[in-house]
């Protein structure tokens, strides 16, 4: 059984159309990657997962569960919007939310000494919220979304406001709930991180589908078409229409091949007026493609505008 199940969901305000047929799924243990630039209608789709806004058209289910007052338990939720009580004290806010999750006094009791240690914050679990840094504020957040052991943990650009330090610590963190059986949704407009965490992968952009699979077969789909050559010399070869985009730095560009593109005649033009240090074909960081397709629809959309 599917951890999650999103089946055709769609939500519009007004004439303005946030999520249009959106549907996947998600296995157990699996850390999942809702990815997008900003406004595509990624946290639009997880405020219907979550039921604080109901889809116009479509389903959710949790375990197996449509009806979200029973499954609300099992989830944990971080928004990318923080909120939290600033005049009570740390201990206090996250027995708060362990009752909210139903858990008793004796397990949130321990669960909060655990994750206070874990955190390194237990020295501070007297101190009101508002004496936090923000850093910290960010962990003891953090604290409370995981604290009840949910079945499904979603992520609203949980690194935000976090140093490389704590960042490290939370993403150790999650790869140990990951290896516990937990499944996760890490929603993120940060390539990157996406790349490190996510097995699998579902893009929206302008609120529908752009691609939804594992990562590794959308890399293969995308093909060996990034190369990484140092040269020295004319650069009159980057202007090959074999090249979809470059980046040129100088004395060493990154070029994107269209699809039909040749990487051998791009080489054959550089050395006809340059030395070369360096030519390598890459496979296609998460980074490359999504910047290829936003502004493949980027430019069409310009272009039908003319």
């Amino acid at each position: 059984m599917n951890v999650l199940d999103v089946n055709n969901i769609s939500k519009q305000f007004g004439d303005f159309v946030a999520v249009e047929n959106v549907s996947f799924s998600i296995d157990e243990g699996v850390v999942f990657g809702l990815i997008g630039p900003n406004g595509a209608g990624k946290t639009t789709t997880i405020r219907m997962i979550m039921n604080i806004i109901i889809p116009d058209t479509g389903t959710v289910s949790v375990l197996g569960d449509h009806d979200m007052r029973t499954a609300i338990d099992r989830i944990g939720y971080l928004p990318e919007e923080r909120g939290m009580y600033r005049k009570m004290k740390v201990k206090d806010l996250l027995r708060f939310l362990a009752e909210l999750k139903s858990m008793s006094r004796r397990d949130a009791a321990v669960a909060i000494d655990y994750w206070l240690e874990r955190v390194s914050l237990k020295e501070w679990q007297n101190k009101k919220i508002e004496e936090l840094s923000k850093g910290m504020q960010q962990k003891i957040q953090f604290i409370g979304t995981v604290l009840h052991n949910p079945k499904l943990l979603i992520l609203d650009e949980p690194f935000g406001g976090l140093d490389p330090v704590n960042q490290n610590l939370i993403k150790d963190i999650l790869m140990e709930l990951k290896k516990d059986g937990m499944t996760i949704i890490f929603s993120t407009h940060v390539m990157e991180s996406a790349e490190k965490l996510c097995e699998e992968i579902f893009m929206i952009n302008k609120s529908r589908k752009v691609f939804y699979g594992k990562l590794a077969d959308i890399k293969n789909e995308y093909g060996k078409r990034n190369i990484l050559i140092e040269y020295d010399g004319d650069d009159a070869f980057l202007n090959s229409p074999e090249i979809l985009t470059k980046d040129n730095y100088g004395n060493m560009a990154e070029i994107q091949l269209k699809k039909e593109g040749d990487s051998q005649k791009v080489l054959r033009q550089a050395l006809s007026g340059a030395t070369i240090r360096k030519f390598e074909i890459k496979e296609p960081s998460l980074h490359d493609i999504f910047i290829n397709t936003v502004g493949q629809e980027a430019r069409k959309e310009a272009g039908n505008e003319r």
